[in-house]
């Protein structure tokens, strides 16, 4: 199993580059660092809570584990 704060790196790291990635999306399709910025950070704060309750409750699912 994997421990809470593994998951929590894998989570920031994965939404930290969602972050740059809506930023950048965010800009060219507003025109806007400001309203690009503030779409990201609220895709981001979402997308890294939904993330870590998501692996929390595959890390309880033994379905489909080898046990190697």
């Amino acid at each position: 199993m994997e421990t809470r704060q593994r998951t929590l790196v894998k989570a920031v790291a994965w939404n930290l580059l969602g972050l740059v990635m809506m930023s950048l999306v965010g800009l060219v399709m507003t025109g806007s660092a400001t309203m690009g910025g503030a779409i990201a950070v609220i895709n981001t704060v979402i997308g890294l809570s939904c993330y870590f309750v998501y692996e929390r409750f595959w890390a309880h699912v033994r379905w489909g584990r080898s046990h190697d």
